[in-house]
């Protein structure tokens, strides 16, 4: 059958289903479409507006199948302290995999926040982007609100500015700003651009200054903002096409 023009709620227009499944642009589609370079159902089409019904309608591009790319999921948790950041634990222990949304995905967490750090966590069934947001080579940012004994001098944050020695290493350079300055306890902002094991509580307690408390309130180019502690929301395209930007991908079906 050819492509029916009363809409129905599973039509799309060819251009845009051109452009989810990586073919080219919107603009790029319409291009070959105007060339004569696109068939449906075998019948070819010039014409613009034209509808599809994905997984029903033939899409050719000069006699090759068009098919979608598998869909993928992009979730954010705000991750609650007393959760360890796998999906099964042996010791019994409270995960993240309690608090993962209801979903056919078969979703995973990238990277981990230790069990007593809140904040922001992603989680996605996207492995490719995954391995690449947790590659050094990228080197994704992570901002932290630590929660410290002491009152850290400018003079301590200058020295978490420019690389803390640990016992794994030197740590790269990364933002430190005292947030909030008391007698017995401060608030200090980190942004560190790599993953060792506690680098945040170590590095602050390598410059005398112990943490009490620790939230991620930032992944890459994505915020936590408001979300409540223990729940999770889908990212919005503009957020995913940030991250695969941060990861070296082109956007994918805009």
């Amino acid at each position: 059958m050819t492509p029916s023009q009363k809409p129905t709620s599973s039509e799309e227009r060819l251009n845009k289903f051109l452009a989810r499944a990586g073919v080219a642009s919107r603009r790029g589609a319409e291009e070959l479409i105007s060339a004569g370079r696109v068939r449906i159902n075998g019948n070819l089409v010039t014409e613009m507006g034209i509808k599809v019904i994905p997984g029903e309608d033939v899409v050719e591009v000069d006699g090759t199948p068009v098919r979608l790319k598998e869909e993928r999921l992009y979730v954010i948790l705000n991750k609650p302290a007393g959760y360890v950041s796998t999906l099964k634990d042996p010791q019994g222990r409270r995960t993240v995999a309690e608090l993962m949304p209801a979903t056919d995905h078969r979703l995973f967490n990238v990277g981990r926040l230790d069990m007593d750090t809140t904040g922001i966590l992603l989680l996605t069934d996207d492995g490719e982007l995954a391995h690449r947001l947790m590659h050094p080579r990228y080197h994704m940012s992570k901002e932290y609100m630590a929660t410290v004994s002491g009152r850290p001098t400018e003079e301590t944050l200058a020295h978490v500015r420019a690389g803390v020695e640990l016992d794994d290493g030197l740590t790269r350079p990364a933002e430190a700003t005292a947030d909030r300055l008391g007698d017995t306890t401060s608030l200090v902002r980190l942004v560190i651009r790599e993953g060792k094991k506690r680098q945040v509580r170590r590095m602050l307690a390598a410059v005398g200054h112990r943490v009490l408390a620790l939230h991620r309130v930032r992944f890459g180019p994505i915020e936590l903002g408001e979300l409540p502690l223990g729940e999770t929301r889908v990212l919005t395209d503009a957020e995913v096409d940030a991250l695969l930007a941060n990861a070296g991908f082109e956007k994918r079906g805009t």
